[in-house]
């Protein structure tokens, strides 16, 4: 995260198989911690909740568990370029919702005036 923003965050929301890497500046959260958890904290790690699965969608879907770029600087660009990925996937998904309903809506229509009964006028019905 240093690398691509050049700050370094002030608290981390990791998972149980956390072990520390030594950094003195950035606080760990661990998940199902109880002690010194605040309301705000306890939010914050049910939103790091939240974004575990897209991130495992990530790995499977989105090519996120091999990076064919070089150093570390590759290695973030392959993780936000993979969060772009997913998310012009979610873009497109929503799309093609919208497109079905209004396809769905369009063939109602049309329907709903194909079905309609026509008055009978012109030289039939004045025969009758």
């Amino acid at each position: 995260m240093e690398i691509l923003t050049e700050t370094r965050p002030r608290r981390a929301f990791v998972d149980r198989g956390y072990r520390g890497h030594g950094v003195q500046t950035t606080e760990a959260f661990i998940s199902g911690q109880r002690r010194g958890m605040t309301p705000a904290l306890r939010r914050d790690l049910r939103r790091r909740s939240a974004i575990e699965p897209v991130i495992g969608h990530m790995k499977t879907d989105g090519r996120l568990a091999r990076c064919a770029l070089k150093g570390t600087l590759g290695d973030a660009l392959h993780a936000v370029l993979c969060g772009c990925g997913h998310n012009i996937r979610m873009i497109l998904a929503h799309l093609r919702a919208l497109v079905a309903e209004i396809l769905a809506a369009l063939i109602a229509a049309i329907g709903a005036i194909i079905a309609l009964p026509r008055p009978k006028c012109g030289i039939r019905a004045a025969a009758a």
